[in-house]
């Protein structure tokens, strides 16, 4: 008999994006696959053929609304409560619209924000797997990536170097009680759990996390980032799975418009700048960049993205595109800035491009201090502490260091060969095959939908 599996996924192309590739492999594995997400990404699974169910909601259009976009360049604490009612009012819909598509399924995967898959998966007796994108599960190695710490230098590293290196070292305690603050974050896509429990006949959980079942006990959890930029640390449980990127090939069939091409023959490759999905601040963010490569003399190419940049302004050493995708589009630069997403710093690194990144929130830092601390690019610059010089010295500094190209291109033939999908397939058949060994049968189905 056919294995279902059902994904579960709320947030930007980035975070969509891995686990079509994902249902495109499983499929090839012989699974069928449900992939569940705002309707704004239908369009996407359709044109991989993967089967398509809409959480409700639209991503495109809760990122540009005007509180958003206040919350995040004027004063948070002023707009952050109606987004929270907003988001969780998502998250409720989600979880009732889940439920019902689950009920046939032989495994669920999910990520973060739609933890409440760890309920339906234990009412139907059926595993939960767990996807992140960042090294959300706590080590001694290093603090939590949020915190606005540079990743590699722990809160008291100063205490450890000459002349106390032989004195007793606090940092490895310092960092796993850093992640008391994502254990404080999950809560906010937590908080439809409880109401959900009740409804499918659960007990309250008392104990647990979005790493572990209500019970306690550990959920496998495929991370999926490549471990040659970010190596899995040496005490986490067996169960933590770096696996790679999950890469998706092009579908569309896109090659350079005839005027693009143009663009490109006329001169040097340019340089790439977008800031991806985040909308946030775009009059400002545009006014930087049109400044920034006037400064800097170069030419650039930009992306309009979801990330509404105003480009009217430009100079003519500028060629705008609305889309394009990133792993045919940064074959043709010479290196990249950008928001400093988990998905575009790998598709960056893997093209072999040097980077800037311009991060803004959650794990867009980590990646750019990554990049960093890789030698393929300069330190990242906040966007909110982003200016015209800042922008144009990062730019001058891309365009004359070779070592940053080197070293890209270095990572990319590593990353060239790291297959993460078809080893996140491998897990999650093993985990299937592992959970049916030990749970109790199937003994019920609940026929209402979770309010």
């Amino acid at each position: 008999m056919t294995r279902r599996i059902v994904i579960t996924v709320i947030g930007t192309q980035g975070d969509v994006q891995p686990f079509v590739a994902l249902a495109v492999r499983l499929k090839k594995r012989g699974f069928s696959v449900a992939l569940c997400s705002t309707r704004d990404f239908a369009p996407m699974a359709e044109l991989y053929g993967v089967e398509f169910h809409d959480l409700g909601g639209d991503a495109q259009e809760f990122l540009r609304q005007a509180q958003f976009d206040n919350f995040m360049t004027k004063r948070a604490l002023l707009y952050a409560p109606g987004l929270m009612r907003a988001g969780q009012k998502v998250l409720r819909e989600a979880s009732r619209r889940a439920w019902q598509i689950a009920q046939d399924a032989d495994a669920v995967i999910f990520q973060n924000v739609t933890s409440f898959c760890i309920d339906i998966a234990e009412a139907l007796h059926i595993p939960a797997i767990l996807t992140v994108f960042q090294p959300i599960y706590p080590t001694s190695e290093f603090p939590y990536f949020d915190l606005g710490l540079p990743p590699m230098d722990p809160l008291l590293y100063r205490f450890n170097r000459e002349p106390f290196a032989k004195s007793p070292s606090v940092d490895p305690f310092i960092n796993k009680l850093s992640y008391m603050v994502q254990t404080a974050q999950q809560s906010y896509w937590d908080s439809p759990r409880d109401g959900l429990r009740s409804v499918l006949g659960l007990r309250r959980k008392k104990k647990g996390n979005v790493h572990t079942s209500a019970r306690g006990e550990p959920l496998t959890t495929l991370h999926a980032y490549s471990p040659s930029i970010s190596p899995a640390p040496g005490d986490w449980s067996e169960n933590n799975i770096v696996t790679g990127f999950w890469r998706l090939d092009d579908a569309s069939g896109w090659t350079p418009p005839p005027e693009f091409q143009a663009f490109l023959d006329a001169g040097d490759a340019p340089m790439y700048i977008g800031f991806g999905s985040m909308s946030f601040g775009a009059q400002r963010n545009s006014e930087i960049i049109g400044k920034a490569i006037r400064q800097w003399g170069g030419r650039a190419v930009i992306s309009k993205g979801w990330g509404g940049l105003r480009t009217d302004a430009m100079p003519e050493s500028v060629y705008v595109i609305d889309r394009a995708p990133h792993g045919k589009l940064f074959e043709l630069v010479k290196a990249v800035v950008h928001h400093g997403g988990a998905g575009t710093t790998h598709a960056g690194l893997l093209a072999g491009r040097p980077s800037f990144a311009v991060p803004q929130f959650f794990d867009q830092p980590y990646w750019g201090q990554r990049i960093y601390d890789l030698g393929a690019g300069p330190p990242p610059v906040r966007l909110r502490k982003l200016t015209t010089s800042l922008l144009g010295a990062a730019l001058e500094d891309l365009d004359t260091t070779p070592s940053y190209a080197q070293a890209a291109q270095a990572l990319g033939e590593k990353l060239k060969l790291e297959d993460g999908t078809s080893l996140a397939v491998d897990v999650i058949e093993e985990t299937i095959a592992d959970f049916g060994a030990k749970a109790p049968p199937r003994t019920y189905h609940l026929s209402g939908a979770a309010s």
